[in-house]
């Protein structure tokens, strides 16, 4: 069992006859996914790695089931991609394109929240249940089946947990990348409540950054909602308030989103956070009952 994607997925790629679009379709493909159309106006009737495009989601929805979108549209685009899919009434919309304006994102969000579509994104790589679907750009080949599920703000941080995880034989139930954007679809408290109710995942791991209060929210969340084990890590531990970290999103604004802030909260919480990736693993080792190497030293 997996959260948001399984193989029961089927996928709908917006933006498939792009360059970026129609390589991605071709991974999640070869990983294994249901692609079951494209979407791009004026492309109706052509195919992108034996896909059928579509000009519209409404029409591409009604000859395949589609239950699920992925967004590679350009910034300026993106939204109006994001609100046909959720008027088209998809379950799962999930938004790789990064740079769309804030104004837009929260019109986009609302509109999910109004209509019940979990929205991901924007901005983000996408999750993957490992061994069943692919719904992003993550590297499939780091991925195993197992009993972590893992939520993050940071697309290149997932990739290497989860290849140390992998090499010390600690697989993943599902991996959600949730966005580096100061508007997001979904928050952690969102990825937690469903792993919480995950009988395949056994232990949670936690990547945040600074700026904003996700983190801080989370730890609340996992202080009176969550019985399984988590552990956190929070990356930009050494910015300077004011300068931007990468993401959007990822700036010490005042008081507000410093990594003292979240680490407090988070052990406020008994969540241990690491103070390195490498941690990370010696430390959910310890919490599934399987001490990696690292920690028997």
């Amino acid at each position: 069992m997996a959260i948001l994607v399984d193989r029961g997925t089927r996928l709908l790629v917006q933006g498939i006859t792009g360059r970026e679009g129609a390589f991605h379709t071709a991974r999640m493909l070869e990983y294994g996914t249901q692609v079951v159309g494209g979407v791009t106006p004026g492309k109706g009737g052509s195919t992108v790695e034996g896909v059928p495009v579509f000009d519209t989601v409404q029409e591409a929805r009604a000859a395949t089931g589609a239950n699920a979108s992925i967004i590679f549209v350009p910034a300026g685009f993106a939204a109006d991609a994001a609100l046909e899919a959720i008027e088209a009434g998809l379950e799962l919309v999930v938004i790789i394109t990064e740079g769309i304006p804030v104004q837009d994102m929260l019109q986009v969000v609302a509109r999910a929240r109004q209509r019940g579509t979990r929205l991901i994104g924007p901005n983000c790589p996408g999750l993957i249940s490992p061994g069943e679907a692919l719904v992003g750009i993550l590297p499939g080949r780091v991925f195993t089946p197992g009993p972590v599920g893992l939520v993050s703000r940071s697309g290149t941080l997932t990739y290497e947990v989860v290849h140390l995880l992998s090499q010390a034989g600690i697989g993943q139930s599902t991996c959600v990348g949730v966005g580096g954007d100061p508007i997001v679809g979904t928050r952690f408290v969102d990825v937690l409540a469903r792993f919480e109710e995950d009988p395949a995942t056994r232990a949670v791991v936690l990547i945040g950054e600074i700026g904003g209060t996700d983190e801080e929210e989370a730890a609340a969340f996992i202080r009176e909602r969550v019985t399984k084990p988590v552990v956190a890590f929070i990356s930009g531990r050494t910015a300077p308030p004011g300068k931007r970290m990468g993401h959007a999103g990822a700036i010490i604004s005042g008081r507000l989103g410093t990594p003292q802030s979240k680490v407090e909260a988070l052990r406020a919480a008994h969540v241990p956070v690491a103070d390195s990736i490498d941690e990370i693993v010696r430390l959910v080792g310890e919490r599934l009952g399987r001490p990696t190497v690292a920690s028997r030293a």
